[in-house]
């Protein structure tokens, strides 16, 4: 565990007030600041670098960008690694023609994108670089499950990793929405309304691994909700996660102060004024910068045909440039090495990319 020690609310900022500090009802009515629909150029020219790198044999868990020229749409990555670090904090790329696809070559693309933003991590202690988002029928109550894994509605959370990007290919039957919250714009209304809770956020807590232990680390971590470092507020959240570590004998205590404070976060993440949501449609990219933003799915009732139900690509990735991180995040990412951190790393990994 960390022993820095937290800091006092006369060490924090007053409010955040820029861009990554939004409200969800700005954000539905100001589309353009986060949604990009890919023109014809754009499409043309991803399609010739997924050709490029087919023709090289190679398995797609080692595309680099390299390995995945791009002519034009490069320019846009760019200006997407900007609005990551310093903008709002996400964007989606909407038009991609998946429905015309090979599953090998939507993921071939979605990779090759996800190589010129940062280098993709481990989702699992499989090594798995590109996730499958989807109902398995795990179990929502088994402390060892992973949300997504099943139906379930999930919470506000971070990822183990600086970006996390998410290509829609199948959209569920009902439901399924992606949701969104700035972590800044949550500061902002527990500052003003509870500082005494918000201190509380930055205390460590023990937050579950759900079973995936590095070797020699405990079967939790000891992060804080909220961290103040170097001028950066970054939040690492999985209330599920939260709960479950106290399973442990030896996990810090929730206090009766820790679990208000907890819930109030809840509480303002589904507020409909700072939170907002949207229906993901196949073709789809959304990368969504962990450190500033928390994200969550509502449950989803999927097709009874199982060629037809819902399914999403997903990529971690750790992006050059990004903020610096505090010693704490070495629980979870072992290494906080600015562009090679994060994922989900054991003995036992070995980074590849299942294509299903």
């Amino acid at each position: 565990m960390s022993t820095t020690l937290p800091p006092t609310m006369d060490m924090l900022p007053d409010a955040f007030t820029g861009p990554s500090a939004w409200l969800g009802k700005d954000m539905v009515n100001t589309q353009d600041a986060w949604l990009y629909h890919l023109t014809d150029a754009d499409i043309g020219d991803l399609e010739t670098a997924a050709r490029h790198f087919q023709n090289l044999g190679l398995n797609v868990g080692e595309i680099t960008a390299e390995t995945f020229p791009l002519a034009t749409f490069g320019a846009h990555i760019t200006q997407i690694k900007e609005k990551l670090l310093s903008g709002v904090g996400f964007e989606v790329l909407r038009g991609l023609p998946t429905a015309g696809y090979t599953q090998a070559f939507a993921a071939t693309i979605f990779c090759g994108i996800g190589a010129h933003i940062g280098s993709a991590r481990s989702q699992n202690a499989d090594g798995h670089i590109l996730g499958h988002v989807r109902d398995i029928g795990a179990d929502a109550n088994d402390p060892n499950s992973r949300i997504y894994q099943t139906c379930e509605r999930q919470t506000f959370h971070t990822d183990s990793a600086d970006v996390v990007g998410l290509l829609c290919l199948r959209e569920a039957k009902e439901g399924g929405k992606s949701l969104l919250v700035s972590a800044e714009s949550i500061y902002n209304r527990m500052k003003q309304d509870r500082p005494d809770l918000l201190v509380k956020l930055f205390e460590p807590i023990a937050t579950d691994r759900r079973g995936e232990i590095p070797d020699g680390a405990k079967p939790y971590m000891e992060i804080p909700v909220l961290s103040w470092h170097e001028g950066y507020l970054t939040a690492f959240y999985q209330r599920q996660y939260i709960d479950s570590a106290q399973r442990f004998d030896d996990a810090i205590r929730l206090t009766p102060a820790h679990v208000e404070a907890l819930d109030m976060f809840d509480s303002l993440a589904n507020d409909p004024s700072l939170c907002f949501g949207m229906q993901l449609e196949p073709g789809d990219m959304q990368f969504v910068h962990n450190h500033s933003q928390l994200h969550d799915r509502t449950g989803f009732l999927d097709w009874p045909d199982p060629s037809q139900r819902r399914h999403l690509m997903r990529l971690w990735l750790s992006i050059s440039g990004d903020r610096p991180l505090p010693d704490c995040f070495k629980e979870r990412y072992g290494s906080i090495e600015i562009g090679n951190r994060g994922g989900i790393i054991t003995n036992k990994t070995q980074l590849h990319a299942p294509l299903d």
